[in-house]
This record gives structure tokens, C-alpha cells and sequence, in this order.
């Protein structure tokens, strides 16, 4: 299976730390947060994966390298300007020709991938997102869902939700026909293809995840992370 990792944010909430150190490489326990998501995709059988970059790009390439010590292969695109994350597909032209993954490059996960996919495919869908719960529902992506899991409603950060607390988790379960909702330039899954997609009646569904998942994207859920994952580790080892 293949993977896109949106990479190329510029993390300006956690600066200083990301003056040097774009966000995605910044350690969590000791490590670079995308060696734990590449650990991660590889335990549930995803091989190749495809990263847009945009700020300090070297960083994330010297850090990483071509994958092989992951047992992947990577490629990456650099973004002299961004494209948004929707847009990002279009970097890899003729890659993504099976189902395919989407993930947000600034998850701190470990979510159970074999669920999310066979409830894609159960549900026949062409896009399913991985959900949450929120308190914050004007910083996420809000949407309500049928008893089948079917989406019905998806707002991108709403100034007003009248709906519960489900929450776009930022790790999507594609097909290739995703591609061909996504216009050449610049788009947003969210603010664009999401919606589009839903207008049409295309079969979009939402599964709740199962596991853990952070987004570092702030100081607080940086800390947060740290004591967070070290403690899994350790529990783990136990």
C-alpha cells in the first residue's frame, strides 16, 4: 500500500523550535515524529509513501533518507509554493494507482490502520476519514455522520457548529478517483474536495479511530506528546 505524508507546514505555532527544524522532524522521545509514523504505516504493510515538503526540506530528507533503513521506499516533492494539501497529490504524477493513504505529517499516532481500511472497502467508499472527538470545534473539520457511517455534513473549522463533537482525525483512506476531484493548482481536502465530493453523492465515510493519535501542531500538545509517548513506551515494555 502507499502512503502521502503532508510534510510541508511551516509550524509557525511551535517557532522557535521550527526555525530550524521543520515540524514534522522535531523528536518526540527522543526521535523524529516521522520515524515513528514511518514505523507505523510499515507494521500495517504500507511500503512506499510519497512526502510534500516546502520549509527546510533538507532536514527532512537527510533525516530520513530514501526509507530503506524503514524497510520503505520514499519520495519526496519539494513545494516552492504551496499547493495546500489536496494539491499535493498532483506532485506525484501516476503514483497513487491503488487505494491509498493520506496523513497529516504532524500526527503523533498509533491507530489501528487494518480497521480503517476494511471498513473503506466494506462500505465501498471512494474517501474514508478517520474521526475524533473535539471540545474545539472551530479549530477542526466538524461533520455529522449516518448509522452506516456515511458522512452527511462536513464543515472545514465552522465560526458556528450546531452539530455533536466528531471531528476530521487528518488520516484519510482513498481511492485513486480522489485525483480526479483534485484541481490542477492550488486545494484543500477540508475547504474543497471533501465538500465537492459530498455535493456530488459520492460515498465518503467516517469511522471512529481506534488508537491513539496527537497533533503536536501547538507548545501544550508538543509537551503533551512527550510525556505521552514515553509513557506508552514504557508500558509497552512492561
Amino acid at each position: 500500500m502507499k502512503a502521502l505524508i503532508l510534510a510541508a507546514g511551516a509550524g509557525t505555532r511551535l517557532r522557535p523550535l521550527t526555525d530550524t527544524c521543520p515540524k514534522p522532524m522535531l523528536p518526540v522521545a527522543g526521535r523524529p515524529l516521522l520515524e515513528w509514523t514511518l514505523e507505523w504505516l510499515k507494521r500495517y504493510g504500507v511500503t512506499e509513501a510519497a512526502l510534500n515538503l516546502h520549509h527546510l526540506p533538507d532536514v527532512v530528507r537527510g533525516g530520513l533518507g530514501d526509507g530503506s533503513r524503514f524497510g520503505m521506499r520514499l519520495r519526496y516533492a519539494v513545494e516552492e509554493e504551496l499547493r495546500g494539501t489536496a494539491g499535493a497529490l498532483h506532485n506525484f504524477p501516476g503514483f497513487f494507482d491503488q487505494t491509498f493513504l493520506v496523513i497529516y505529517g504532524d500526527l503523533l499516532l498509533d491507530i489501528d490502520l487494518d480497521d480503517l481500511i476494511r471498513f473503506h472497502h466494506q462500505q465501498g467508499a471512494v474517501m474514508t476519514l478517520a474521526l475524533k472527538r473535539t471540545e474545539t470545534p472551530h479549530s477542526q473539520g466538524m461533520l455529522d455522520i449516518d448509522a452506516t457511517g456515511r458522512v452527511t455534513r462536513f464543515v472545514e473549522k465552522p465560526t458556528v457548529w450546531d452539530g455533536g463533537d466528531t471531528a476530521n482525525a487528518g488520516v484519510y483512506v482513498c481511492e485513486p478517483d480522489v485525483i480526479s476531484w483534485t484541481p490542477p493548482g492550488v486545494s484543500d481536502f477540508g475547504h474543497d474536495i471533501i465538500p465537492a465530493l459530498l455535493r456530488a453523492g459520492a460515498p465518503v465515510y467516517g469511522r471512529p479511530l481506534r488508537g491513539y493519535l496527537l497533533d503536536i501542531g501547538t507548545p501544550a500538545a508538543y509537551a503533551q506528546a512527550q510525556q505521552e509517548w514515553q509513557r506508552r513506551r514504557e508500558d509497552r515494555r512492561d
